[in-house]
């Protein structure tokens, strides 16, 4: 990892076989760096065939790589050399680009990244120096996020907060407020107008240790490298969910956002963003294409499956449909993987049951906070709460809509030994 200091930049570049990163320091010789240096060596799919240019989409052209096409979550990334002096948003206007949903996305690394994230995530990787101790909770929007952020805080944080007390911090505070996300602190400090690299740092460091908690939704092969390589200890925590439900969720999720939206823009807030997304089936089609925030949803989750697989140590691999069906003897998995197994003591005094209640959907949409308030991303908390059912996609998908999904994930995991909860037609509703 090479150090940069002074002021931070960050270019994003398609060199040959894909997207690379330049950082320039300011008084300093520009150091050219592989992506590889950034964000670690990265594992990626075989792109998703073509698919016709459509409405809110614009697809920028880049020179064709001579590397062969490898078998999924094998291909590696290997890029040349940069550029010098090309401008930030030249370089990001080149990638190919998705305008739907709202967040502009653009594609890199073979993900559909929010385009806002890019700087965040490549500034993350040359600033962020992790502990030992650091935890990770990784997702993907709509698959247990927020669950898994407030079992993780309360579990760690019980022998200063206990989970029985009023004044817990998850009754006052939404649980992104609790566990923020590592490539949104990045950007949140530039927001500050602290765009060095020693004050990006400091956002870090000035965090609470041992350990530190972080939430990401960042693929597996774009984390930081400091995370990933070998010898690191930082563990992982990945939940994944059934498309067809992160789909439904994902929906609702998105019409709450567009109409707050359109109201504060002064419209009626019917729910239409710009691009004018407005039925099922138009997105029912951009997630079939692997096209939502982070997407394809089925890589993301086998990047960190196999990740799972080679360290089982540094990474933990929990299904949502699992956690609701036993969330006692998950939420024990989980405080194990952590390194703060529940004693025998624990179980007695019914802290174990404590946990699962506080952070229960229940009991955390009945909140004021989760009601009325907002999180310091600006999105309503209320919108972050909805059903958390297994099996809603039922009410919204038809049965051929549904058998299309599942067999595009089938094919996408198939010899991976992946499989994810709730996946059969027949449900568990």
């Amino acid at each position: 990892m090479t150090t940069v200091g002074g002021i931070l930049k960050v270019f994003v570049v398609v060199v040959g076989a894909g997207p690379a990163l330049c950082i320039m320091n300011r008084g300093e010789e520009q150091q050219q760096l592989d992506l590889e240096d950034i964000l670690g060596t990265m594992s990626t799919a075989a792109p998703p065939a073509a698919v016709p240019a459509a409405a809110g989409e614009e697809v920028a052209t880049a020179p064709a790589s001579s590397e062969a096409t490898a078998a999924p979550s094998t291909r590696k990334h290997r890029n040349p050399s940069l550029y010098a002096n090309v401008p930030a948003a030249e370089i990001i206007d080149s990638l190919p680009l998705e305008t739907r949903l709202l967040v502009r996305r653009r594609q890199y690394g073979g993900f559909w990244q929010a385009e806002f994230l890019l700087k965040g995530m490549a500034a993350a990787g040359t600033c962020f120096e992790p502990e030992a101790s650091d935890i990770f909770l990784a997702s993907l929007p709509k698959s247990g996020t927020t669950w898994l952020k407030a079992l993780a805080f309360a579990t760690l944080n019980r022998a200063t907060h206990s989970p029985s007390d009023g004044q817990h911090p998850l009754n006052h505070r939404n649980p992104h407020d609790c566990v923020g996300f590592l490539e949104f602190r990045i950007i949140q400090q530039q927001q500050q107008q602290q765009h060095d690299a020693a004050g990006a740092r400091g956002l870090y460091e000035a965090l609470p240790s041992s350990p530190r908690l972080f939430a990401t939704h960042l693929p597996y092969s774009q984390l930081p490298h400091a995370i990933t390589e070998e010898g690191s200890r930082c563990r992982i925590v990945y939940v994944c969910r059934d498309p067809k439900d992160v789909l439904i969720s994902y929906w609702n999720f998105y019409k709450k956002v567009a109409a707050t939206a359109a109201a504060t823009a002064g419209g009626d807030g019917d729910g239409q963003d710009s691009a004018g997304v407005t039925k099922f089936e138009e997105v029912f089609e951009l997630f079939c294409e692997g096209r939502f925030p982070g997407g394809p949803h089925w890589l993301h989750a086998l990047e960190y499956w196999h990740a799972s697989q080679r360290r089982p140590d540094q990474v933990l691999f929990l299904r949502y449909e699992d956690m609701l069906g036993d969330p006692v003897g998950n939420l024990k998995k989980l405080a194990a993987f952590m390194g703060c197994t529940f004693s025998e003591e624990d179980e007695e005094d019914g802290v174990v049951d404590q946990i699962v209640e506080l952070c229960s959907l229940e009991n955390l949409k009945s909140k004021d906070v989760n009601k009325n308030g907002s999180t310091r991303l600006g999105i309503k908390s209320e919108s972050f709460f909805r059903k958390g059912l297994v099996g809603d996609w039922k009410n919204y998908m038809t049965m051929d809509m549904a058998a299309r999904l599942d067999k595009i994930v089938e094919e996408a995991t198939r010899g991976s030994g992946l499989t994810f909860g709730n996946s059969s037609l027949l449900g568990r509703g």
